[in-house]
């Protein structure tokens, strides 16, 4: 894991008092892939002034100075302002000081709103110290697919995401069925990555349109496939992350065809493990081995808690840039990401030379994968999956991790699953699955 780069500037700026009462900007540059910056400005609000007395001194710290703090993006719009409230703040896409937005930190001219509200007699002196946190790479894990009382859910959106940071999630996508989440409607939050979702929710299969706060204009019903077609295709257009639900689900099963609309990944495993999640895991091998690379994502479809329903469960972790909803999104898109039945479950990594999971390369360039598996108990099997079959790499007697090396054969993919038992007289099941790594003939 590579760690944050942190630059910081100053700024001096000297206010004379004929500018008192005045509003002005002080121009900076916003570095290109930002994560987080932070503001911290002082002056002397209060100056010393000493005043002999009979028996010593008196020092008086009369207000002579209220400088008032703002911020203003490049396209000229009010990031936020605190007044003289607050010497530091601090902004990101999905955090923010209060009284500030969040908001994507675009590269370029950004401005300090200085207000020269109370200026002393003989000016003040203000520094600026500017922090610049980059975007690094790092496994963020989270649940793409819960429900609110907006729907048929029982907590609140602030409920459901302090419910899930408890879990250990570090993202979150609300998905009410036919009812569209905002990400920035709930400003105050726990420090949790909301992605704006709605599950679009027919008779004839479910679909999870995620990262874009409005994917279609008009009413979610339809009646035709080419009305299905167009909402899928609106919402693509608008940039939506798009994931067919349990495709294999005995209620509800996506009965439309796959290759008819489009879509970025496949839910193989929704909420507990069951027959209909292995079902969608075969679904999703059959499609793999006939040359197709879809990645793959899990979501708890949790409405309340029961006793093998919680949020995160599974967790599906994504090696993001940032915690942002769109590096999240996109690193699922790029399959950049493996599925888990719990945030404390196993972990893996998985390369072959440069690429890791969800990426491509040719054959004959490289033919090995190296694997670390970590949070492994007594009886759980790891087995590399691949278009030929299933190879059993590790039978862990005692708890621990693994790793090792496998070769491929012949072009194709390769991913890792560790299968588990988890109660007494119940067959081993997924504890884990992984987005291949595809070897490219």
């Amino acid at each position: 894991m590579v760690n944050p780069n942190t630059t910081q500037i100053q700024i001096p700026l000297f206010i004379d008092q004929a500018r008192q009462g005045e509003y002005f900007t002080i121009p900076f540059t916003m570095p290109d892939n930002v994560e987080v910056f932070s503001l911290a400005y002082s002056y002397e609000r209060r100056p010393a002034r000493e005043i002999p007395t009979r028996h010593g001194q008196f020092t008086s710290r009369i207000e002579a100075n209220i400088i008032d703090l703002g911020l203003v993006a490049p396209d000229g719009s009010q990031v936020g302002a605190s007044g003289s409230d607050k010497l530091s703040i601090t902004i990101s896409e999905t955090q923010a000081t209060p009284g500030y937005m969040p908001c994507k930190l675009m590269p370029g001219e950004w401005k300090i709103i200085v207000g020269a509200y109370k200026v002393a007699e003989q000016g003040v002196e203000v520094q600026y110290a500017l922090t610049f946190t980059s975007k690094y790479p790092r496994w963020l894990k989270g649940d793409l697919h819960t429900h609110t009382f907006g729907s048929d859910g029982v907590l609140s959106v602030p409920e459901l995401a302090l419910h899930c940071a408890r879990n250990g999630l570090d993202y979150l996508a609300i998905t009410d069925h036919n009812q569209m989440f905002s990400g920035g409607a709930l400003l105050e939050q726990p420090p949790l990555t909301l992605i704006s979702g709605v599950e679009w929710t027919h008779y004839l299969g479910h679909a999870n349109f995620l990262g874009v706060d409005k994917p279609y204009d008009e009413p979610f019903f339809t009646n035709s496939f080419a009305e299905v077609k167009d909402r899928f295709a609106t919402a693509r257009s608008r940039g939506a992350f798009i994931v067919v639900n349990h495709p294999c689900d005995p209620v509800c099963p996506f009965q439309f065809d796959l290759q008819e609309l489009p879509f970025d990944c496949l839910e193989v495993w929704n909420g507990p493990m069951r027959g209909s999640n292995l079902q969608a895991i075969g679904l999703w091998q059959s499609l793999l081995a006939s040359g197709l690379k879809i990645p793959i994502c899990g979501g708890s479809d949790y409405h309340r808690d029961s006793l093998l329903l919680f949020p995160g469960g599974p967790t599906t972790y994504g090696y993001a840039m940032s915690a942002s909803p769109a590096d999240v999104l996109a690193a699922l898109k790029l399959g950049h990401a493996f599925i888990t039945y719990s945030a404390s479950g196993p972990t893996l990594e998985m390369n072959a030379g440069e690429a890791m999971l969800g990426d491509s390369v040719k054959f004959a360039d490289a033919q090995q994968l190296e694997f670390t598996v970590r949070g492994l108990i007594a009886g759980d099997m790891v087995q590399m999956v691949t278009g030929r079959g299933k190879t059993t790499l590790v039978n862990a007697d005692a708890d621990g991790e693994a790793c090792g090396v496998y070769t491929m054969e012949d072009p194709g993919f390769a991913r890792l699953e560790i299968l588990r038992v988890f109660l007494p007289g119940l067959p081993l099941l997924p504890a884990l699955i992984s987005n291949p790594i595809y070897f490219d003939g």
